[in-house]
């Protein structure tokens, strides 16, 4: 394959690039536990076979209609968690500068974002969201508490931050990352505060990023959906966007628009991506499903096979690191090509590892891979 080849070289001539580059990401905050999910105890702590499946597991829930059951989750880890603070954490290993606006703790930092504190610069809102995250063979059911993510809108920005510093961490950003439009009620609020009252006041950085994951948009209503969209590509005024989708993301997005469907082929995700970038007028979107990725941008689409790996130490913020890697290599101004390429590296490292790669380490991942 001939992309890793290309991609390798991209990354060993630029990789000095990104250390100079800051990135300002926000506004979510999750306190993540990761758990299994119990079919079988055997005896006490892991010694218990998992429910592997979410069907085996809607099994399980359906069989207690009328009824009821204990279904026991078994913690394998707590860790800090969220799209923002997951994706910043990953920018971070591969070198960036990272500033983080978001809902890390009230009175003080929660432990769980300690270390990451020390690391970037982080300015909180509100208290984080608690996600209980049920990982299986074949996906993950995240069972969420986010009502500190109501805090989180243009007057609480304002309050905490200021208008004067709100502008200077805009400005000094080469990368802005505004993700979890899901889970943030007020956000698309907080778009249309930027471009219509705070962009316009910050000074034009040559080649900023603009960065939005929808981050699973099926509970909320097509009508916000669209409307989000929209507001989201304003932000092409101010910089180039960049619209981050999953397989089922992009294709809520794509039947939102009313495109119908597309399948999963390497031909039918450049047909979604270039379709949304087209109805959108952004400047690139990305979909990554689990064994592939693709993007189209101004100049036409791309797509790359991922290291697909089927017994992963962790999927949890898999997509987050997809994202990270995706925008490092924006930033280092790969191809569109060796832009998927390092995102799935990144992805595949982090499933394989539960670690954030380094640039080195994605180095010796791309040499690697067969």
């Amino acid at each position: 394959m001939e992309f890793k080849t290309r991609t390798l070289k991209e990354l060993r001539d630029r990789r000095g690039l990104l250390a100079a580059k800051q990135a300002l990401l926000g506004f979510d905050g999750f306190v993540d536990t990761i758990v299994a999910p119990v079919a079988l105890r055997a005896g006490q702590g892991d010694n218990f076979t998992p429910i592997s499946t979410i069907t085996e597991f809607g099994q399980r829930v359906l069989g207690a209609a009328g009824k009821s059951t204990n279904i026991e989750f078994y913690p394998r880890m707590e860790k800090l968690g969220g799209n923002g603070p997951i994706m910043a954490n990953a920018l971070l290993a591969h070198g960036a500068q990272v500033t983080y606006l978001g809902a890390l703790g009230a009175a003080s930092i929660h432990p769980a974002f300690a270390d990451f504190a020390r690391r970037a610069r982080v300015i909180s809102l509100c208290d984080p969201a608690a996600t209980t995250a049920v990982e299986f063979t074949d996906g993950k059911l995240m069972l969420g508490m986010m009502r500190s993510l109501d805090e989180i809108t243009p007057e609480k920005i304002t309050a905490v931050l200021g208008d004067a510093a709100y502008r200077d961490v805009l400005g000094a950003a080469d990368l802005v990352g505004l993700v979890n439009w899901t889970m943030i009620p007020n956000l698309t609020a907080v778009f249309n505060d930027l471009v219509t009252r705070v962009l316009p006041q910050v000074a034009v950085r040559p080649g900023r990023v603009f960065f939005f994951d929808l981050a699973d948009p099926e509970k909320r209503s097509p009508a916000d959906l669209v409307y989000a969209l929209e507001v989201i590509g304003k932000f092409e005024q101010f910089g180039r966007v960049t619209l981050g989708l999953n397989l089922k993301e992009a294709q809520q997005v794509f039947t939102t628009l009313g495109f119908g469907t597309e399948t999963e082929t390497e031909s039918g995700l450049r047909a979604m991506a270039g379709k949304i970038r087209a109805r959108l007028d952004l400047t690139t979107v990305v979909i990554h499903p689990k064994e592939s990725a693709a993007c189209a941008t101004r100049e036409g689409t791309a797509w790359v096979p991922g290291p697909y790996f089927a017994q992963p130490l962790i999927t949890t913020g898999a997509g987050d690191h997809f994202n990270a890697g995706f925008a490092a290599a924006q930033l280092m101004g790969f191809t569109p090509e060796s832009a998927l390429a390092l995102g799935v590296c990144t992805s595949g490292h982090y499933v394989r590892t539960a670690r954030s790669p380094s640039l080195a380490d994605l180095e010796t991942f791309l040499a690697n891979w067969r």
